[in-house]
């Protein structure tokens, strides 16, 4: 075997054997480690899909969406509201693939399931980014204060997360749900962001407790580098891993909080609609017309499901035991 001892590049290297290694940043092993991550990779793919078809199809803020159809406007009952979607091809017996009239069939006074259906999904999401966006900010400016400056302001805001984590996080969203749902999914979501950041809290007070005392940061603060200067721009980029796994599961989270709240009633009101409050409107017709019940309970199985495989996906690839990715 002939030993390539000189590199090939800037960013290869030749060892003994004469195998060509590529060095990789940080950001590209993450990358490289989440992409070969097959469950993560689907979820991402499904969960585009939905939040694509959410958003095209009826439009969002005065955009016209494809679909003909909207979620307020009424009509007949065709075939007893039954959905028109087709997915079994002719040769196979069925009625080939087709969409119809009514996809996802029709409600008690005629309203286009599948438009509902969508503006459920929109409202759900609306409320599920929000959530992660807000109490991500949140929870990382308290743990990353609280984590750095120690003492008693450690000790104060330590004392109100541990407050907040105490009461159950359903009672907390019902009485933000009870006095925030007419007000709509913006300031809903916004809310219970601002309630739910406890544990991500103490996922970055720990990390900047360990982060800290590192050289980097003891060559900074001889410096004399400012505070703020060294939580966010020499700490904070090193807890990104933590907080980018945490607020993706925190969103999956939330669109389950949001359905659990609406079906309580205590969610989205009337007119408007989320997927939660179709399953509680629905749920005695059940037995008669199932289909009013499942369309929506799909929606928040995909949500949820794939954000929680994206979730999977970046812990894994922001995880620092693994070194290297497999070909």
């Amino acid at each position: 075997m002939t030993l390539n001892a000189q590199a090939t590049g800037p960013d290869t290297a030749s060892d003994a054997q004469g195998m060509t290694i590529v060095a990789r940043t940080q950001g590209q092993m993450v990358r490289r480690r989440f992409f070969r991550h097959r469950a993560a990779l689907a979820g991402m793919i499904l969960f585009g899909f939905v939040v694509i078809l959410a958003f095209s199809s009826i439009g969002f803020a005065g955009i016209p969406g494809w679909w003909d159809k909207t979620y307020l406007d009424t009509g007949a009952l065709v075939n007893q509201g039954k959905p028109t979607l087709s997915v079994v091809p002719e040769f196979l017996g069925g009625d080939g693939i087709r969409l119809g009239e009514h996809p996802f069939g029709q409600d008690d006074i005629g309203i286009d399931y599948f438009a509902l259906t969508m503006r459920g999904a929109q409202q759900s999401l609306i409320i599920a980014f929000l959530v992660g966006i807000v109490g991500t900010v949140v929870g990382t400016v308290v743990g990353a204060v609280a984590g750095y400056f120690r003492g008693g302001t450690e000790s104060v805001l330590m004392r109100l997360t541990d407050v907040m984590i105490t009461i159950p996080v359903l009672i907390i969203a019902a009485v933000i749900g009870r006095m925030m749902g007419d007000s709509g999914a913006v300031v809903l979501g916004v809310f219970l962001g601002l309630v739910l950041w406890p544990t991500l809290a103490r996922l970055v007070r720990g990390e900047f407790l360990s982060l800290r005392e590192k050289e980097f940061v003891e060559a900074a603060r001889a410096v004399g580098t400012s505070a703020r200067r060294i939580i966010f721009r020499h700490i904070l980029p090193n807890t990104i891993g933590v907080i980018i796994v945490a607020a993706t599961l925190s969103v999956a989270s939330a669109v389950l909080l949001e359905s659990a709240l609406s079906f309580l009633g205590l969610g989205i009101q009337a007119p408007d609609t989320s997927l939660g409050q179709l399953i509680s409107r629905y749920r005695s017709a059940m037995v008669v017309r199932p289909w009013l019940f499942w369309w929506p309970g799909l929606f928040i199985i995909l949500i949820a499901l794939s954000i929680n495989f994206i979730g999977d996906g970046l812990r894994d690839a922001f995880d620092p035991r693994q070194t290297r990715v497999r070909a």
